[in-house]
């Protein structure tokens, strides 16, 4: 009987495993994506990929950048913008349509990845994308992520 090394036995089940864990995490983004809108928690996201909050989210950062938490915010703001382009929602209607509970938190986070408060992107956005079209409109003003928004330069009048 001829067997391997002892890593070669060992790392053909941590593959697996983490092949397995990659697909869970792929379903929680999906989930995230589909779902934004709804109430959703990390300990929710976690029990629904079978998977500890911790595990959940080490993983998913490890995967793809970002806490779950992140992630869901961005997709949150993403839905704000190309409802704010639109024009005919409040900021607040629009917050609370992207599943967003606090004003405060949406308007923090959305300045955090945008750059600008969502009144002042509202007022700006439907005159850069006029004519536009949303495909277009949803590549070009998609917003930047992991606090990478460029620092506003002071203005000298």
């Amino acid at each position: 009987m001829r067997c391997g090394t002892i890593s070669q036995v060992t790392s053909r089940p941590a593959a697996a495993q983490r092949l397995s864990d990659l697909a869970r995490l792929r379903r929680v983004r999906d989930r995230i994506d589909r779902e934004y809108a709804r109430p959703l928690d990390v300990e929710a996201l976690a029990r629904g990929a079978h998977m500890s909050a911790g595990h959940l989210s080490r993983e998913f950062r490890r995967a793809y950048g970002e806490s779950p938490y992140a992630y869901l915010m961005t997709r949150r703001i993403e839905r704000a913008m190309a409802l704010l382009r639109r024009g005919d929602l409040s900021v607040t209607e629009v917050c609370f349509a992207v599943g967003c509970s606090s004003l405060g938190t949406f308007s923090s986070r959305f300045t955090e990845l945008v750059g600008v408060p969502p009144s002042v992107y509202r007022r700006q956005a439907a005159h850069v994308t006029a004519g536009m079209p949303s495909c277009v409109a949803r590549q070009v003003t998609r917003p930047i992520r992991n606090r990478e928004a460029p620092a506003r330069e002071p203005h000298l009048a």
